[in-house]
């Protein structure tokens, strides 16, 4: 009897779950990989900016302290995104990017629970212009989706940002 093997999506999408565990934010632990050429070029974790103080280390989430409702004012988070880390240290090692894939798995903070892992707005627009192909994130359900950036590009040329369905933070 032959052992079942994992689809390539899933088993990136097992290595950007491990790749949260570093995550250092109280709502939610994020990780995302970026996958090109069927290599792994990027990682990265929801944390706050090298050499600054994060979440854990103040002991308290400064959002939660506002009383600012998850999917708002990101801008008030110490942490940067876990996308937005893969894009950095790919900039960083000088990799590009184009035609590659993006994994993002998110749990709750005991990484207990799956959550519906879809990027932010302001992510989904450095995706887009990072020159990605493909997203695939977990879903609360356990599984997975798959977005296409173009897909992306589409739906904002027709309905604008604003009608998006896809959205992190919304509630059904």
């Amino acid at each position: 009897m032959k052992p079942q093997r994992h689809s390539k999506d899933l088993y990136y999408l097992g290595i950007s779950r491990e790749v949260s565990t570093r995550s250092t934010c109280f709502r939610r632990a994020i990780g995302a990989i970026i996958v090109r050429d069927d290599q792994i070029v990027s990682t990265g974790y929801v944390g706050a900016p090298r050499k600054t103080k994060d979440s854990l280390q103040h002991g308290f989430c400064l959002r939660d302290r506002l009383g600012i409702p998850h999917g708002q004012r990101y801008e008030l988070c110490r942490s940067v995104h876990a996308e937005q880390n893969a894009l950095i240290n790919a900039a960083r090692a000088g990799v590009s990017l184009l035609g590659g894939d993006m994994y993002i798995y998110g749990s709750d903070p005991d990484g207990e629970k799956p959550i519906d892992a879809f990027p932010c707005f302001i992510c989904k627009k450095m995706l887009i212009n990072a020159g990605l192909t493909r997203v695939v994130c977990s879903t609360a359900d356990g599984g997975s989706k798959i977005f296409l950036t173009e897909d992306w590009i589409r739906d904002w040329r027709e309905r604008d940002i604003v009608d998006d369905e896809h959205q992190y933070g919304k509630k059904p």
